[in-house]
């Protein structure tokens, strides 16, 4: 429904009021959905009129539409069946049981148990929780002020609470002003005319006694009740007249009416008429809406979503009349978010970024390199990482296998969340995309298709006839539309080139798309298959995208011809005309421009290595921001929804985060915990209230359903990071000093010790968390393995690790022990471990042959790869759990196929043991570590040495000593920990960017070293018992543990207790388990109090090639060099 007849309906709601047709007022507030009156609803509510109560909000709302929705429908329903019970008409009450409560089970299905147990009792309040329960009006009373809480807080409700503010009795105003222009055209106006109906034009008779014009008033006959009007006269303008026929009834707006669009009212009707008109008059006379019964048209009627429906914005091409001006303030600079407040590093090129529709902070990064990221920008941490890979390669188009096996580069194209922020599609270079469910901090797989042959070059997510679907177009020149089955429900074909983007949307009750191409064709289509209903030529004819404002009243497209201008331009999508061609792009591109549109106010271009903004109503360029600096020559932009944050690509791989005073006000939130408040759930248990009881469920289905809300509770997986400093002074950071946290006390961290495991025999040689986060591995240095499992229980809900439950020491039936053959002096032996990616199988050696253990029985499933040499290092391919890469005691490295029993291929290089093992499926290579203090970089599918490099020891220091490497999560960067240092290395590069040394505190050797799950921080144990938890980009120390905080207390002639090996958790990024050289386990977390490790962070980074925060002689001149090429 258009705005205006949004508007008629109030109009219509204010006359039924005035003349007392009550009930019919609140049918009409019912079934347009358009106000909520909240007194009506209070009145019913209070007098226990249910059936009314509930089929007027059936006007606004349904049970399942969000978490606050059912709240409020349970509410009803339970003080409904608790006064059923109070008044002891037990059959009422289970039939308001069975009909009208047992749809919460399926969200609380012990809920539902406890509210039957009721019936079994004489007295309600003979339940604990219930016994405070009043009388019946004081109940609805209490309940009556909950749900106004609710509705107030649901974003279903949001601008429905106020009835608009006008003039009274402004229908009959209106009808007056028509009638006196009425008047005015007759050709003989009568000085009193006798107007008998509303059902025809007035016209006076012809009488050879014209007179001077008289206003006319309505008559008293005209309506049942009649009441004083106020006569305008002709001073206040003609009243629009009934539309003129559409010339195409095929029609879905003015421009898709004609090719050559034109005015369906003659400009000298306009110019003959005898009274002033204004532009929006002339607008309507000229361009009527499209008759509702259109041929060919499909009538997607959506009631629930009609508060996004705005009308078609008229205008009219500029050599016939002026545009109406808006009635915005004057623009001020404040409002963009244009101040640098945090830089992050992704590693890879980022393509394209995606802000939640409703977490405003937290933003989904598609990369180059095939991998999506989301980021909580608030706490510059990753949430979730999600390398490309191919879900089911069987179900892939044999081109498509011909081509990846060819060429196994994929890069992705567009990321996007669906409008309800419960889903994210992904599409790629090559055929495929992917569609995940968000689930908090989780990604789970939901949809992979072979969608077009070649490249898909956009994705969208629309909603036509009340169902979610994905659209796509590509290089084979079509579009399709999915449903979330996968099942195609539309191809789109007439484009005669390559398909550049998509751009859904939906006018009243229409659904449409338009769509560009690579020959700058525009062209838009229904949800019908006969085809485009629209045949234009974008500014440029080449790369065009198209966007609408937040409201979806003005339509805007941005691009770049094969010549390098660039085009930014608004439409008049009434006349399939330009409306306004914004100026201020300066040079000639190397690429296409690419921009963005917030609050229905500003645009945005990335170009010439700044961000370019203007005022939608003003074609001049606003004000340019370089963002401090670094951006590339066409960066990558996208506002959020709030339009508070600004995130723009930068030139090294990363992204930088800006923001407007509202922006810094919403990141700050963070520090003070104030998100944190916001998630919490509207608990659904029988509650305690003094005043009354208020039963009420936490419904997990819906959690992430909502798109309004401004603080949708999506849990924050990696705590809170604090702002403050990066936000106030984000150029002068890099000058201040870190604060350290010193833990220092058992009760300043959280622990819990692994029951069973202290073995004074054997040390901790191996720990590894399980994949699903639910257990602890440890192999001891005698060969024996041993895991601990966490319950799902009341305790721990999610059945995942945690410090703050004991887990079980867990055993077969069989007593069966996962023990590896170890020679006779184990003391030379180096122990190795490596899980399979399901958790079901471990491989593991100490000294002998290697085993591979079912983890469920412990019964060793085979054994391979008999000494001499004994195995030192284990590493799965990431892609072919089938190949195996061993190192071996004699420094070889053997690449061993498990299926086949043969060892392919043998690398050679290293002088002493192979200590360590790191596969990069982005850069396709595997690096080594070994006993020599030596790095080798080798392809991994030839096994050709890239190059290798002696990590960089203090003088006089031999090259021995362990050393291990270790993936970031972009699968670029490497973390390589030697007793002697910490370094982060660019994979692609084979380079030492960052390192960091023992010192001060933290004087001890490294004993392990290991990222953090999201790769923002590096865990690493000390000789000494400390561990120190550092920033992962900068190596700055954030936090150290001493070891009086989780070591008991050492005896006088006790052996001192070392921290072997330290392991990450791989979902909850602050929490990390550490194996003790007297055989015990230990698993630590920050305290409930603050969550995280640290209590300070810097927003600015190291430069490249940084040790402790000093240059790097040996990475800063192979930077420099890079750097320069860059800008």
């Amino acid at each position: 429904m258009s705005s205006l007849s949004r508007e008629l309906v109030f109009l219509i709601l204010q006359f039924l009021d005035e003349e007392k047709f009550k009930e019919s007022v609140h049918k009409l507030e019912q079934e347009s959905g358009f106000y909520f009156n909240i007194k009506y609803f209070e009145e019913k509510a209070l007098a226990g009129e249910w059936d009314e109560v509930e089929k007027y909000l059936s006007g606004f709302t349904k049970v399942d539409d969000n978490r606050y929705s059912m709240k409020i429908f349970f509410e009803i329903r339970k003080q409904k069946y608790l006064e059923a019970l109070d008044r002891n008409d037990r059959a009422k009450a289970v039939e308001i049981l069975a009909k009208d409560l047992k749809v919460f089970a399926t969200f609380n299905e012990e809920l539902y148990k406890e509210i039957t147990q009721l019936l079994t009792l004489e007295n309600f309040r003979e339940n604990e929780q219930l016994s405070k329960y009043g009388d019946t009006k004081s109940a609805r009373s209490i309940m009556y002020t909950e749900l106004k809480k609710l509705i107030e807080a649901n974003p279903l409700f949001r601008e429905k609470l106020a009835f608009p503010s006008f003039k009274a009795s402004r229908l009959r105003t209106l009808i007056n002003q028509s009638l006196n222009w009425q008047h005015q055209l007759c050709k003989n106006p009568r000085p009193n005319p006798d107007i008998k109906t509303l059902f025809l034009d007035h016209s006076c008779s012809p009488a050879n006694d014209a007179r001077a014009l008289t206003p006319v008033n309505l008559p008293v006959a005209a309506v049942a009740r009649p009441s004083n009007f106020v006569p305008l006269g002709v001073h206040g303008g003609p009243f629009q007249p009934s539309p003129a026929p559409a010339p195409n009834a095929n029609a879905l707006a003015g421009w898709m009416a004609n090719p050559n669009p034109s005015s369906s009212v003659p400009s000298g009707v306009v110019a003959a008429s005898p009274f002033p008109m204004q532009p929006s008059q002339v607008n309507v006379l000229k361009h009527p809406r499209a008759p509702s019964n259109s041929l060919g048209l499909m009538d997607y009627q959506n009631p629930e979503h009609e508060q996004l429906m705005k009308r078609l914005r008229s205008a009219q091409t500029s050599n016939e009349v002026t545009y109406p001006t808006h009635s915005h303030p004057a623009a001020s600079l404040d409002d963009l978010p244009r101040n640098v407040v945090s830089t992050i590093r992704q590693g890879s090129v980022v393509i394209t970024m995606d802000f939640h529709p409703s977490h405003h902070t937290l933003l989904a990064v598609g990369c180059s390199s095939g991998e999506v990221t989301l980021w909580e920008v608030g706490s510059r941490e990753k949430v979730v990482t999600e390398p490309f890979k191919i879900w089911n390669m069987a179900a892939c188009s044999g081109i498509f296998q011909g081509c990846i096996v060819k060429d196994p580069s994929i890069s992705v194209t567009r990321v996007a969340w669906s409008p309800d922020g419960n889903l994210i599609g992904i599409s790629f270079t090559k055929h495929l995309i992917h569609v995940y469910a968000y689930q908090g901090s989780d990604l789970r797989q939901h949809l992979e298709i072979d969608a077009h042959v070649g490249c898909v070059n956009d994705l969208a997510f629309a909603h036509p006839n009340k169902q979610m679907c994905v659209v796509t177009c590509g290089d084979d020149k079509l579009i399709k539309v999915w449903d979330l089955s996968g099942k195609k429900l539309y191809t789109f074909e007439g484009h005669e080139a390559p398909v550049y983007s998509i751009c859904p949307h939906q006018k009243e009750n229409i659904q449409f798309i338009f769509s560009t191409a690579l020959d700058g064709k525009i062209k838009a289509w229904l949800y019908d298959n006969v085809g485009s209903r629209v045949d234009y030529d974008a500014p440029g004819q080449w790369c065009t995208t198209m966007l609408y404002s937040a409201d979806g009243s003005r339509l805007f497209s941005c691009g770049t011809s094969k010549d390098g201008d660039s085009f930014l331009v608004e439409w008049n999508e009434s006349e399939g005309a330009l409306k306004r061609t914004y100026l201020g792009f300066r040079k000639k591109s190397t690429g296409v421009v690419q921009f963005d549109t917030t609050r229905n106010r500003f645009l945005a271009v990335g170009e010439d290595n700044q961000v370019k903004f203007w005022d939608m109503d003003n074609t001049n360029l606003l004000t340019t921001v370089e963002a401090e600096g670094g951006l590339p020559n066409l960066p990558r932009l996208r506002f959020n929804k709030e339009g508070n944050l600004l995130a723009v690509t930068t030139a090294d791989n990363g992204f930088k985060i800006l923001a407007n005073t509202d922006g810094l006000r919403t990141l700050r939130a963070f520090e003070a915990g104030s998100f944190e408040a916001s998630k919490a759930s509207i608990d659904m248990k029988v509650s305690t209230s003094a005043m009354a009881p208020s039963i009420s469920p936490t419904i997990g289905k819906i959690e992430h359903m909502e798109t309004d809300s401004p603080a949708r509770p999506t849990p924050i997986p990696n705590g809170i990071e604090a702002m403050s400093r990066a936000m106030e002074k984000p150029r002068n950071l890099e000058s201040k000093p870190l604060e350290l946290a010193e833990i220092v006390d058992p009760t300043q961290c959280r622990q819990v010790t692994m029951p069973d495991s202290k073995d004074s025999v054997s040390k901790v040689a191996r720990l590894l968390y399980t994949n699903s986060g639910v257990g602890v591995l440890a192999l001891g240095s005698n060969g024996v393995q041993r895991l601990w499992k966490w319950s799902r229980n009341e305790q721990n809900p999610s059945g995942k690790a945690t410090a703050s439950v004991t887990p079980q020491h867990w055993q077969p039936n069989s007593g069966l022990l996962m023990a590896n053959d170890v020679p006779e002096n184990p003391e030379a032996t180096v122990p190795c471990i490596a899980l399979s990616k399901n958790d079901s199988y471990v491989m593991s050696a100490c000294g002998g042959k290697v085993s591979l253990f079912n983890m469920m029985t412990f019964k060793v499933m085979t054994t391979f790869m008999p000494p001499p040499p004994a195995s030192t290092f284990l590493a799965f391919h990431p892609q072919d759990n089938n190949i195996i890469a061993i190192g071996m005691e004699d420094s070889s490295i053997h690449i061993y196929n498990v299926r086949v029993d043969e060892v392919k291929t043998k690398l050679k290089g290293h002088q002493k043991h192979i200590t360590g093992l790191a596969f990069s499926t982005t850069l396709n290579i595997l690096v080594s570590s070994g006993a020599d203090a030596q790095l080798f970089f080798w392809t991994a599918d030839s096994w050709e040495k890239k190059k290798s490099s002696a990590i960089q020891l203090p003088p006089g220091k031999a090259p021995l000593g362990d050393t291990r490497v270790q993936f970031h999560n972009d699968q670029i960067h490497l973390l390589v920990s030697h007793e002697t240092q910490l370094a982060i290395y660019d994979g692609s590069k084979m380079d030492c960017i960052h390192k960091w040394v023992p010192q001060e505190a933290l004087s001890s050797p490294i004993t392990s070293a290991s990222y953090s799950c999201n790769s923002q921080l590096v865990y690493a144990s000390f000789a000494d018992g400390n561990i120190g938890v550092f920033d992962a980009e900068t190596l700055r120390l954030r936090c150290r543990i001493a070891p009086s905080a989780y070591m008991p207390q050492p005896t006088p002639n006790s052996a001192p207790i070392v921290p072997q090996v330290i392991t990450a958790h791989p979902q909850e990024p602050n929490q990390f388990a550490v194996g003790l050289s007297d055989g015990s386990v230990k698993v630590i977390e920050p305290s409930e109090l603050s969550r995280r490790w640290g209590v300070g962070v810097v927003a600015g980074s190291d430069k490249a090639g940084t040790e402790n925060g000093r240059p790097s002689s040996s990475s800063a001149a192979n930077n420099s060099s890079s750097d320069q090429i860059q800008r």
